[in-house]
């Protein structure tokens, strides 16, 4: 039933009651003060969690003529790993599979048909131990399963963690050698989603520091990082969504009227140029893509890798500070939308590299009008439609005997694949 007229003006006249007016103006005029007197560097609790490379500094590039530049990388490859999120069934397992692939541009059809599975899932049935050996199918594919630590809660967390985290690493370490020129990564160059256990709760937490499991997931993102520096192919990461606070959190613990609601939002209204009109309004300017300057990032899950503190899970070979996250903001003002390239210290700490990366992602950004070919390639051959999700699970209703444990929402609302 569509809402009545008169419900949806009640509703949205209480919007008028939120005397909001003009605030924007001054978040901007604190996000100037904000850059101008707290990001060179941005200390927190007596360290720079993030720091220029250089010079802190905001530049912007013409939209028609970066797209027209040269390619830095006579090739590019992209990876991602998609899932079917979740799965609770009756009998009590929990499951998710991730799906891991790799994109090549130009394009390169056996690569593409590659493909990594892991099927994570999680019962009370201490008895049982599904787990299985790395195994090939297909032409030149391989699968396994992990059965996941046994937890009281968060179990639907665990087994996606680990089927995504563990598929997109192992599948990247194994078609490294493929990789000529420049690889980026959907997402994160680190698997946040597991660092961010350590100060989740205490079950998660422990997980993190007794599980056999995490510390494979760990190894394979230090050996690709290693693997990558040997063969001198840069390594980077493309996010499309940031929702990090760690930067608003620093500035809020200054005794700071921070209002953002996320790092993402003070970065977007640092880089939007736009025009006032003199009568309140403004007309945002699309000419131009604008960036920051590269931070060496210590915020939040960031400082982990490059760590002494990692030394007790981790076996690194180069020296700490070469895990380093470092990472620069990108914003397209077409679409109002901005992206976090992020990269390993060991390529950022040479100029040129550093500059190679980023003219080649804001050459994409240009032509694309969102993320990188290779990204979005990676994207639509890791992705499970939820026709093939559906599949899939009356497949393991049948195998495992037992149905999905629904919820009233999932009649109401139709299941979500």
């Amino acid at each position: 039933m569509t809402l009545d007229p008169v419900h949806f003006d009640g509703i949205a006249e209480l919007a008028d009651r939120v005397d909001y007016e003009g605030e924007e103006r001054d978040h901007r005029d604190l996000a100037e003060t904000v850059w101008t007197e707290f990001m060179d560097p941005l200390v927190h609790d007596g360290t720079a969690t993030l720091e220029p490379l250089d010079e802190l500094q905001r530049r912007r590039v013409d939209v028609e003529d970066v797209a027209l530049e040269p390619d830095r990388f006579p090739t590019m490859h992209g990876l991602d790993a998609g899932s079917i999120t979740p799965a609770v069934f009756k009998n009590g397992l929990v499951v998710d599979v991730a799906h891991a692939a790799m994109s090549a541009t130009p394009s390169d059809l056996d690569l593409h048909d590659s493909r990594t599975v892991v099927k994570a899932l999680h019962t009370n049935d201490v008895a049982r131990d599904f787990a299985s050996e790395w195994e090939c199918y297909g032409e030149a594919s391989k699968r396994r399963i992990v059965h996941a630590p046994r937890c009281d809660e968060y179990e639907e967390d665990v087994v996606h963690a680990l089927s995504l985290y563990l598929a997109e690493s192992q599948h990247a370490l194994d078609h490294a050698d493929d990789v000529d020129d420049f690889l980026l990564l959907d997402g994160p160059i680190y698997p946040k989603g597991i660092l961010r256990w350590r100060d989740r709760s205490p079950e998660l937490t422990a997980l993190f520091e007794d599980a056999d499991e995490i510390r494979t997931i760990l190894d394979n993102y230090v050996r690709l990082v290693e693997r990558f520096v040997e063969r001198d192919v840069p390594l980077a990461g493309f996010v499309k969504n940031t929702s990090a606070k760690a930067v608003v959190r620093a500035l809020r613990d200054k005794d700071l009227n921070a209002p953002w609601a996320h790092d993402a939002a003070l970065f977007a209204q640092l880089l939007e140029r736009r025009e006032y009109d003199g009568d309140g309004g403004y007309e945002r300017l699309t000419d131009d893509l604008t960036l920051t300057n590269w931070f060496r990032s210590r915020a939040g899950s960031d400082a982990f890798f490059g760590s002494d503190a990692a030394e007790r899970y981790l076996d690194r070979d180069l020296d700490p500070e070469q895990y380093a996250v470092t990472f620069c903001m990108v914003y397209d003002p077409r679409r109002d939308l901005i992206y976090k390239v992020e990269a390993p210290y060991a390529f950022t700490s040479d100029p040129d590299c550093r500059e190679k990366i980023e003219r080649q992602v804001l050459k994409e950004v240009a032509v694309e009008r969102g993320p990188p070919t290779a990204i979005a390639k990676a994207d639509a051959l890791a992705r499970i439609s939820r026709e093939g999700t559906r599949s899939l699970l009356e497949r393991f209703e049948r195998s495992f005997d037992s149905e999905l444990d629904d919820n009233y929402d999932a009649v109401r609302w139709g299941r979500d694949y």
